[in-house]
Order: C-alpha cells, then sequence, then structure tokens
C-alpha cells in the first residue's frame, strides 16, 4: 500500500522530456529489425509488413479513384464526432429500429476498404458521401491518420454494433461487413499476438501493442464473445471462428509473456508494448513507458472471465492482482480548488486510488506532464500542467475486491482448472 502525505514541492524525476526507462519508445517494424530476428520468424514478420503496406495502398488507390470519378480536385474532409458508443444490453428490438438501421447504414458507409474503421466520425451528419475521406484524424492532402484504429473503442463497437442489428433483422450488409471488420482483426494481430493501435502501420506509437484505453482489450473480447459463441456473433462461420479462437489464443500468450517483471515477480502492464520485443514503450508526452493502473485492471478483469484458465493464466492474475493491492494509494482525498480537481493529503481518509502511472523498477507513481516532465507528486504537475487527463482512479477497487471474489469462487468450482 502506497500512503502519500505532504510533499509539495517542485519533485521533479527528470527536467527533459523522458529519460532513461521512461524513454522506451518502440521502434518501427522495418525489414533492416526484420532481418536480426531468428529465421523461423523473419517470413512471419515480412508477410506481415508486407500485408500493412499493400493494404495502406490499396486505401489511397480506392479514394483516389473516387476523387478521378468526381473531377474533385481533393478529396472531401471528413465530418468530426465524438467517440462512437452504444448500448450493447439494449433491448432487442431497439436493433430492428429505424434509429438503429439509420446508424448501421452510416456505418456500413465508413468502413474503409482495408475493413476497419476510424475513430472521432461525425455519424450524426449522416452517411459518408462519394469522394469523403474515411477518417476525420487528418486532412485532405495529408498522410491517413488512424484511418483504421482500436483506439477509444473503435472497429470492435461498430462489428459488435452490425452484428446485433444483423442478428435483429438478418439484414446481409450487415453480416458481410462484420465479416470484414473480423478479417481486418485477423490481417492487424502481429505475429507477437499483439494488435497495434492503428492499422495499416503508420508509424510512431501508433505501431505498438495498445493496452492503452483498452484497445487490444476490447479485441480479446470480441474474439472471446466469437469463441463463446454469444448469439448475436451466429454470423461466423466455422473457419472465421476457429480463426477467431486461435487469434485468441496467440492474443493471450502475448498477454502474458509482456507482463512486466519487477525484482523476479510479476506485476501489471504498460500502455504500449514494442510488437517485437513486448518491451515497455513510451507514447505521448505525458503517456511514459510506465506500468499502467486503469488499462492493467481491465486486462484482469478480462483474464478473470475466461472459463477454465490455464495455469499461466491463474498465475498471471494472481501476480497481477497481488500488485494492484500493493500499489494502492491511500491518505488522500479528492476534491476541488480553483476550479482543478485535488488530490490533497488527508490522514485517514477512507478513499482508496491507483494511479494511472506507476514507475518500471519499483512502482512508485509517475506524474507526467504535457510539458514533458515527469513530476513525483500530482500537486507539482497539475501546478505546471492543464488537466485533462484521469491521473487517479477508483475503478480498479471493485476489481480487487468484487472480481477476484467472483473469480476464486468460480475457480473452486470442480473442473474449472
Amino acid at each position: 500500500m502506497l500512503r502519500l502525505y505532504p510533499a509539495v514541492t517542485l519533485a521533479v524525476i527528470s527536467l527533459t522530456l523522458f529519460q532513461g526507462t521512461h524513454a522506451l519508445r518502440a521502434a518501427p517494424v522495418t525489414p533492416e529489425r526484420i532481418a536480426v530476428l531468428p529465421k523461423e520468424e523473419q517470413s512471419r514478420w515480412t508477410d506481415y509488413l508486407a500485408r500493412s503496406q499493400a493494404l495502406a495502398a490499396a486505401d489511397a488507390e480506392a479514394l483516389q479513384r473516387e476523387v478521378a470519378g468526381l473531377k474533385l480536385a481533393q478529396a472531401l474532409p471528413t465530418p468530426d464526432g465524438g467517440d462512437f458508443k452504444f448500448d450493447p444490453k439494449s433491448a432487442g428490438t431497439w436493433f430492428s429500429s429505424a434509429e438503429a438501421t439509420q446508424l448501421a447504414d452510416t456505418i456500413l458507409s465508413y468502413q474503409a476498404p482495408n475493413g476497419g474503421w476510424s475513430k472521432h466520425t461525425g455519424y450524426s451528419k449522416g452517411p459518408r458521401q462519394p469522394g469523403m475521406q474515411w477518417s476525420s484524424q487528418s486532412q485532405p492532402g495529408q498522410s491517413p491518420h488512424y484511418l483504421s484504429t482500436f483506439d477509444n473503442g473503435s472497429t470492435t463497437s461498430q462489428i459488435e454494433l452490425l452484428a446485433k442489428v444483423w442478428q435483429a433483422t438478418g439484414r446481409e450488409d450487415c453480416r458481410a461487413a462484420a465479416l470484414r471488420g473480423l478479417d481486418f482483426i485477423f490481417a492487424a494481430q502481429f505475429p507477437s499476438g499483439g494488435w497495434p493501435q492503428v492499422y495499416p502501420l503508420e508509424g510512431g506509437y501508433h505501431d505498438d501493442i495498445t493496452f492503452n484505453d483498452d484497445a487490444m482489450t476490447h479485441v480479446l473480447e470480441l474474439l472471446r464473445a466469437i469463441e463463446a459463441g454469444l448469439p448475436a456473433f451466429a454470423l461466423v462461420d466455422q473457419p472465421r471462428r476457429e480463426r477467431a479462437a486461435a487469434a485468441l489464443a496467440s492474443g493471450l500468450r502475448c498477454v502474458i509473456a509482456s507482463q512486466i517483471v519487477q525484482d523476479g515477480r510479476k506485476t501489471a502492464w504498460c500502455a504500449q508494448h514494442d510488437p517485437i520485443t513486448l518491451s515497455p514503450t513510451t507514447a505521448r508526452k505525458m503517456e511514459p513507458a510506465a506500468i499502467s493502473g486503469l488499462e492493467s485492471a481491465h486486462v484482469l478483469e478480462f483474464l478473470m472471465k475466461l472459463p477454465q484458465p490455464a495455469p499461466e493464466i491463474v498465475a498471471s492474475i494472481e501476480h497481477g492482482l497481488g500488485w494492484l493491492d500493493r500499489v494502492k494509494v491511500t491518505g488522500i482525498a479528492r476534491g476541488k480548488r480553483d476550479g482543478k480537481t485535488t488530490y490533497d493529503p488527508t490522514p485517514g481518509s477512507t478513499e482508496v486510488y491507483w494511479a494511472r502511472f506507476y514507475d518500471l523498477t519499483d512502482s512508485h507513481p509517475l506524474f507526467p506532464g504535457r510539458d514533458g516532465v515527469i513530476y513525483t507528486t500530482y500537486e507539482a504537475m497539475a501546478a505546471n500542467n492543464k488537466l485533462g487527463y484521469d491521473f487517479y482512479t477508483s475503478q480498479p477497487a471493485s476489481i480487487l475486491k468484487n472480481g477476484q471474489k467472483k473469480w476464486r469462487k468460480m475457480l473452486a468450482q470442480p473442473g474449472r482448472t
């Protein structure tokens, strides 16, 4: 347990952009990196990189054909919007409603040629028009950005929505698009078992295996739903069902292999990992190579729902739960001052939190600012940066308590392990 008390000096680990273990930026997947891999691995990575490049070229060609056919000077911009969200537990009748039909039509129109979807698309503005980009995240004439992604629940949410509309209506176009989306997931999976944030690969941290914002966890959840035979995924044919099971198994091996070790003991996961070495990596200025509190809790939550978990999965969960318990933060209380969220040292407070970031070497909390400085206290970081990022969360509490209780009860049932 970590108990935080007053230390409101400008406590700084680094006065420059992230240094040392916090600046472990992944190298891109290149022919040069592939060439030094063991011979038995080279062909899989070479095929992966070639497939990514071919899909990127096909995406660009498809858009250019539309632009040329309409005699446009350049592609039309895509309207921006918020994260795509829907309630998967909505009544079955909703998925056959006029509202769901209209939404499905719009989602179908924004499916990229590669089979995936972008994020922050203005679905409320109606379907994509011919000659329009598939993503709002880059301007016409610029290199594609987030053309297809798993960030912020993208692609997995669209597949689930279309599957439920198909279940309610039998619409063949929704089934076909959902299957194309599933094929996109298969294509995007690294030979190491993880998934990038963006595919086809576009460079930078977007090419890392991404647990941030639960990107990879959402993919695993979707594959697990298919393997479990949930009714909405009855649309998946047997060959794809077998591929989904294999992709899930490979993804789980990646999860186990990428769990960070401190002093010989497994802990949890970084928000990003190198796709080849599985080492923790950094992303944006305020996203150093560090152990993630919230994303790790969500990984554990997913693992604890697996029926008949293998011994290595049980061990991974045990280590992760133990780490969550050790790094919980007490002795502070959340409040507001001058319009900013505060976490004031408060002896006797019953509030329990987890930091978003923990140091790779000893799991002490980190507070990286948008200024490129890693602070050792929330107060110092907040005094020098605009906020807008959740640096503390209480969400792991329910996973550590109620989720763990249900999991141990499941394990105790005969034949579960």
